[in-house]
């Protein structure tokens, strides 16, 4: 396998990744058991919504990119 493809797979990895923390993160924001955490609770589930959109999006856009250039003509 190519650096590039194998570099496509690891950003698809990390795109989902994130994905899943901000739906893990949605997940812990409507639980019920969470508010019993109070602030913390809160955190957490923001916390975790913030790191998959950090993993998620400059990947995606990076991913995109990438793509691009492998499809220019040459």
């Amino acid at each position: 396998m190519s650096t590039q493809k194998r570099l496509i797979v690891i950003l698809h990895c990390v795109i989902v990744c994130g994905l899943l923390l901000i739906f893990t993160g949605h997940t812990l924001l409507s639980a019920q058991w969470l508010t019993e955490l109070g602030p913390t609770g809160y955190v957490l589930g923001a916390a975790c919504i913030a790191v998959g959109l950090i993993c998620s999006l400059p990947t995606k856009i990076y991913l995109t990119i990438l793509l691009m250039r492998r499809e220019k003509p040459d």
